[in-house]
């Protein structure tokens, strides 16, 4: 089992075209932990943003009355993808990982691969 911190290393180390990670509680909005970013780039306004994105699709799921789970939210832009995995099993519920990629660089189904794996292993 890895903590948040080593997990967060990972996503931006072994994820091709990754350059922003942070774990959410979307309960709150919070980031929990953030590794990237930068100036231009604020993770914690984007674990906030992010987080309406999440509540929003859970909503909607509820009134449809669909009763799946989330696996991935993939937002595209013009030159990054931000990619939302909602934690499932011991200690996941209420919180998502968060991926910012380079879109010229990341390979979407590799990404989703190595986030799933990343989460298998994280311990919150």
């Amino acid at each position: 089992m890895a903590n948040l911190e080593t997990s967060l290393k990972e996503c931006l180390s072994s994820i091709d075209g990754a350059s922003a990670a942070a774990l959410v509680d979307y309960t709150s909005g919070m980031a929990l932990g953030t590794l990237g970013g930068g100036k231009e780039f604020n993770l914690e306004v984007a674990a906030a943003g992010n987080t309406d994105v999440v509540r929003a699709k859970l909503r909607t799921m509820e009134l449809l009355g669909l009763k799946d789970e989330i696996e991935d939210i993939l937002i595209t832009l013009n030159s990054q993808y931000h990619m939302i995995r909602l934690l499932k099993g011991r200690g996941g519920n209420g919180l998502f990982l968060y991926l910012v990629l380079d879109a010229s660089r990341a390979n979407l189904a590799m990404a989703r691969h190595q986030l799933r794996r990343i989460e298998s292993e994280l311990e919150v």
